[in-house]
């Protein structure tokens, strides 16, 4: 998924990357007619040219005193990229950054606390799933963009002839009867293969576990927790009704070309996939449908991963005032609402759901992003995801190891790989 840690580099990266800072306006970007220019920079497709080109018309419309200079970046190689923008005199005003990035970056010192605007960029219902991780120390430098999160897409022909109704499927015993339906004759139930890590992750959450947590100031690893165990254990149950292999993830091969092929009732996977399914198939045009991953009980839909992208202001930010107004225009009701609809992404507010209630992709992400979660909010958690453990404990379990002995080994490994700097 594009919102991943990235790692630090090596100096040669790092003095790169100080270089291509210098095309940002610096701290002297008030222009000679009274004008001042934000500097922005926003990820490779988190806005379509259209929808950056009509916010900036009305954002400069609005606000007369004011440019907007947007660069967009490119997400390989973009860790090392802020952390130096970061480091310098010559940061931009506005960054993009992925949720899970943002206690990195605070650590340094790099960034500027949005604590005290809460209130303005209407932080009463911002989702906890960006809202979360963009905080750091009890203090919020994060401000939530946009979120995106895993559904199941389904096969609309495949249900109908196994005689399944997938708005019957609200708890996750319904969705194991009728996986259990549909794997027959063929027909893959479900393709699940035994390292998607961030599903497992939700299975966790609905059972009250985590993968880490934190005691007097240090983080451990949670998998061999009753609780985690329980979510690995359903894990298990669900991963069998089908042929996914059991040590690799959904990448390796691409699920959704595995899909493709015509014999997969069901994936779990951002609604995007199934464009990905379609076009590698066009016989399934018109017969993939979505539905929020089902939770424990009928009233709370399953636990999400929230993946999504922060906006932070730079600490040596030259205009942390317009900076503010920026982010308070794209993230207010008008062009999150029009965002939303544009990028099929979910909105930054729980109240703001109703913008993609057309779009049945982005309408089920919409009600996941209500029980949205975050990994652990520490930046040690970056070692975790450059190591990760977690895929190893998954196929090691599935291939028939004692899953408490596992989870323990993998435990430990995440507890070292969490507390190595410090």
């Amino acid at each position: 998924m594009k919102y991943r840690l990235l790692a630090g580099g090596s100096v040669l990266a790092l003095t790169a990357a100080l270089s291509a800072c210098s095309s940002s306006s610096g701290p002297d970007s008030a222009n000679g007619d009274g004008r001042t220019t934000v500097d922005v920079w926003l990820m490779r497709d988190s806005v379509s040219a259209q929808f950056q080109k009509e916010f900036t018309a009305d954002f400069e419309k609005r606000h007369p005193t004011i440019d907007v200079k947007i660069q967009i970046q490119e997400w390989d190689g973009i860790g090392q990229k802020i952390t130096a923008a970061l480091a310098s005199n010559d940061a931009p005003d506005v960054i993009e950054a992925g949720n899970t990035q943002v206690a990195q970056f605070a650590e340094s010192g790099g960034l500027l606390d949005l604590s005290d605007r809460e209130d303005e960029l209407n932080g009463e219902d911002w989702l906890s799933g960006l809202a979360e991780p963009g905080s750091y120390e009890g203090k919020q430098y994060g401000i939530p963009y946009y979120a995106a999160n895993r559904v199941v897409i389904y096969r609309t022909d495949l249900f109908e002839k196994a005689g399944v109704d997938a708005a019957g499927i609200k708890t996750r015993e319904q969705w194991i009867d009728a996986t259990a339906k549909l794997n027959k004759g063929g027909t893959q139930g479900i393709y699940l293969p035994g390292q998607l890590w961030y599903a497992l992750a939700g299975f966790i959450w609905d059972e009250g576990g985590d993968l880490a947590a934190e005691s007097g100031g240090k983080w451990s690893g949670a998998l061999d927790t009753p609780e985690a165990l329980r979510g690995m254990a359903f894990y298990e149950e669900l991963q069998a009704l089908g042929k996914g292999p059991k040590d690799s993830d959904e990448d390796d091969p691409p699920q959704a070309e595995v899909m493709a092929q015509g014999q997969v009732a069901q994936v779990i996977s951002t609604p995007g996939g199934a464009n990905v399914i379609a076009e590698n198939n066009p016989e399934l045009k018109g017969k993939l449908a979505f539905f929020p991953i089902p939770g424990k009980t009928a009233d709370t839909p399953g636990a999400v991963f929230t993946g999504g992208s922060d906006l932070v202001v730079p600490a040596a930010a030259a205009h942390p005032d317009e900076a503010v107004t920026f982010i308070k225009e794209l993230t207010g009701d008008t062009w999150q609402k029009k965002l939303a609809v544009a990028m099929s992404y979910v909105p930054n507010r729980t109240s703001l759901a109703s913008a993609v209630a057309d779009d049945p992709g982005a309408a089920a992400m919409a009600v996941g992003a209500t029980n949205g979660h975050a990994t652990p909010n520490t930046p040690g958690w970056a070692a975790v995801e450059a190591e990760n453990p977690i895929k190893d404990y998954m196929t090691a379990v599935l291939t028939g190891g004692d899953p408490a002995k596992e989870a323990a080994n993998a435990s430990q490994d995440i507890t070292r790989a969490m507390n190595a700097g410090s």
